[in-house]
C-alpha cells in the first residue's frame, strides 16, 4: 500500500512514522525546506492531556468582551474580511454551554491521554530525545472563581481517570515549583502529574529521521495545487508545475491550510487559524525557573522549562492568516514570565508567532471523509504537540484497516453534519 501525507508538521510526521511502522510506503509533501517549520516550530512545549480544555466554555462570551478591553488580554480579535470567520465564531459560541463543554472535554482528554501513552511507547521503542521532562503541569490561579471552576473540571478528570492534585493555597504550589515562592498574587493551583514537556521541533526532526529509516520519503519545497477525484475516491495530488502523485491512501495534515485545499472537493472544514506567540528565553538562574510547565490561568500563558531555555507561549488572536509580530503580545509574555519567574534573560529572548488550526469545539478532526481513501488529521488547535503521537497512530490504524485502540466517537468530521459545516456550499466549490 502507498500513502501520501500532506504536511510535514508534528501531526504529519507522526502520521507518516506510524504508517511506515505498519508497512505502508509513505511520501510526505511539505512546502517548507524542513519539517516542523511553522506551527510546530516554537510552541509552548506542553504535552498536557490533563490540561486538554476547550476554549469554548461557559462564561467565555462575557470574558471575551472584557478581554478585548484589557492590555494584557489572552484574546484579541480583528475582522479578516471573510464570512468564514463569522461562521466559525458563531459555531464556537454555540459550544459555550456546560453540556457541550463536558462532551468536548471528554473527547479531547480521551485522545490526549492516549497520545501521551503513545509518546511514552515511542520513547521506549526508539530512545528518541527532545529535552523531555515528565514532571507534570501546574495550573496556577489568581482568583477564587478560577479555583472553583477547576474544582468543577475535576469531575471530567475523575471520569477519565486522570490523576490530579487541587491546591487551595499558594504554599502548596512551592512544593511542586519551588521558584514560585518569589511570585505574588496566587491563590492556588491544579497539578497534573501525568503531563509532560519537550521541544516539539526537536521531536519532529528526530522522528522524521526515524521515519526515513523506515523508508518514508520526505519531499520538501513541494507546493500542492489541488487534489484530483473520481467519484468517491481521490485519484491524485497535483503539484504546482503540473506533476501528479498517486497513492492508495491520502492523509491531509495541513493544519490551518487544510480547509482551502478541501473546499473544491465539497468538504467544508471548520478549521480557523488562531494566532499564538512565544518567547524562547535563555536560562541564567535555574533556582528561579520552572521545573516543568506552569500555566497561568488568568493570562492563558504557559511557561515551560527546557534544558537551558525557558519557553513562554500563549495568546489567541482571531485575525486570519496574519503572521506579523505584535510587540504588545511580547510585552504580555514578558510580563507574565517576570511575575512568576526571574531566572531567564528576557532581553535576549527570541520572539515567534504561529497559526494554530482550531475547530469551534477545540476537538481535532481525525478520521475518514466521504472520499473512501482520504483521511483527515487536522484541527488540533493548541494541542497538536499533545495529541500528535496518538492521532498519527489512529490514522495509521484506520488507513490499514486495523481496529483503533480508543473510540473514534466524536473525533471525525461527521460530528459537524448538522451544524452547517462538513459539506461545502455549491458557490464555494465553484469559486475555489
Amino acid at each position: 500500500m502507498k500513502a501520501i501525507v500532506l504536511g510535514g508538521g508534528v501531526i504529519g510526521v507522526s502520521t507518516a512514522y506510524h504508517l511506515a511502522q505498519a508497512g505502508v510506503e509513505v511520501t510526505v509533501l511539505e512546502r517548507q525546506p524542513g519539517v516542523a517549520q511553522e506551527t510546530s516550530f516554537a510552541n509552548a512545549g506542553q504535552v498536557s492531556p490533563g490540561y486538554s480544555t476547550p476554549w469554548a466554555a461557559p462564561g467565555i462570551p462575557l470574558k471575551a468582551m472584557k478581554w478585548l478591553m484589557q492590555r494584557h488580554a489572552p484574546l484579541a480579535w480583528k475582522p479578516d474580511g471573510s464570512l468564514f470567520q463569522w461562521r466559525w465564531m458563531a459555531a464556537m459560541l454555540r459550544n459555550c454551554t456546560a453540556e457541550r463543554y463536558g462532551v468536548n472535554k471528554e473527547r479531547m482528554t480521551r485522545l490526549a491521554e492516549y497520545s501521551r501513552d503513545r509518546l511514552r511507547q515511542l520513547r521506549l521503542e526508539t530512545g528518541i530525545e527532545y529535552e523531555q521532562r515528565t514532571l507534570g503541569t501546574l495550573q496556577v490561579f489568581r482568583t477564587a472563581a478560577q479555583l472553583e471552576a477547576a474544582r468543577r473540571d475535576t469531575q471530567v478528570l475523575d471520569a477519565c481517570g486522570v490523576p490530579y492534585r487541587l491546591m487551595t493555597n499558594s504554599d502548596a504550589l512551592h512544593e511542586i515549583e519551588p521558584a514560585l515562592a518569589h511570585a505574588t498574587g496566587l491563590v492556588g493551583g491544579l497539578h497534573l502529574p501525568g503531563d509532560e514537556t519537550g521541544d516539539c521541533h526537536r521531536f519532529t526532526t528526530q522522528l522524521a529521521d526515524l521515519a526515513k529509516q523506515k523508508g518514508v520519503r520526505l519531499r520538501f519545497g513541494t507546493r500542492i495545487a489541488g487534489m484530483l477525484t473520481n467519484g468517491d475516491r481521490i485519484t491524485g495530488v497535483r503539484l504546482e508545475g503540473g506533476e501528479v502523485l498517486e497513492a492508495d491512501r491520502y492523509v491531509l495534515a495541513l493544519g490551518c491550510y487544510s480547509r482551502e485545499l478541501l473546499a473544491p472537493l465539497g468538504l467544508d472544514l471548520p478549521v480557523y487559524p488562531v494566532k499564538g506567540y512565544s518567547l524562547t528565553v535563555p536560562l541564567v538562574d535555574a533556582s528561579r525557573a520552572p521545573q516543568s510547565t506552569v500555566m497561568d490561568e488568568t493570562y492563558k500563558v504557559a511557561i515551560t522549562r527546557f534544558d537551558q531555555r525557558i519557553r513562554v507561549g500563549g495568546m489567541a488572536e482571531l485575525a486570519g492568516f496574519d503572521l506579523a509580530l505584535n510587540p504588545r503580545r511580547r510585552a504580555t509574555l514578558e510580563m507574565v514570565l517576570g511575575n512568576l519567574f526571574t531566572g531567564g534573560d528576557i532581553p535576549r529572548a527570541q520572539f515567534w508567532t504561529g497559526l494554530r488550526p482550531m475547530t469551534p469545539d477545540s476537538t481535532p478532526i481525525v478520521g475518514p471523509t466521504r472520499y473512501d481513501n482520504l483521511l483527515l488529521n487536522t484541527g488540533h488547535g493548541t494541542l497538536g504537540w499533545t495529541m500528535a503521537a496518538g492521532s498519527g497512530k489512529l490514522v495509521a490504524d484506520l488507513a490499514t484497516g486495523r481496529p483503533t485502540d480508543i473510540s473514534m466517537d466524536g473525533l471525525t468530521l461527521d460530528r459537524y453534519a448538522k451544524s452547517g459545516f462538513g459539506a461545502a456550499p455549491a458557490w464555494q466549490r465553484a469559486s475555489a
